[in-house]
């Protein structure tokens, strides 16, 4: 089974349906790129994949290990190059509620995150900038 289905609408803005689920999500194209900027773009997308995942998978370690990271939040910030554009940088910083985390559970937790599918896909040339706060 495919893993999703993507329309071209026009106007530089697609649709992608989830095949599984059929939960949706709109593209457009950047401001910066001729595009109206009212929906997530492509490079958008690659960029909050990462922290998407990074929290994922700290997740799982974290009900493995009995710990709680329920609140943490991630902000995302991507930086574009051009010649030729591309995503450069990709900034993750997470935000942990206020919790007695062990080094131990800390260490998992920096662990889970760099070591994530995505984080594994994401070329090299591509800066990850990771700061964790707990």
């Amino acid at each position: 089974m495919a893993t999703s289905r993507i329309t071209y609408n026009g106007g530089l803005r697609t649709t992608s349906i989830h095949e599984r689920s059929g939960n949706e999500i709109i593209t457009d194209a950047p401001l910066d790129n001729k595009g109206k900027g009212e929906a997530f773009s492509p490079t958008d997308l690659l960029a909050t994949s990462l922290g998407n995942c990074m929290l994922t998978i700290i997740g799982i370690a974290a009900n493995e290990h009995g710990f709680n990271i329920d609140g943490t939040t991630c902000e995302i910030t991507k930086v574009m190059t051009e010649n030729p554009r591309r995503v450069s940088e990709i900034v993750v910083n997470f935000q942990f509620p206020a919790n007695e985390y062990t080094d131990k559970d800390k260490k998992i937790i920096e662990r889970s995150a760099n070591t994530c599918p995505v984080a594994y896909s994401i070329h090299p040339d591509i800066t990850k900038t990771i700061t964790f706060n707990y």
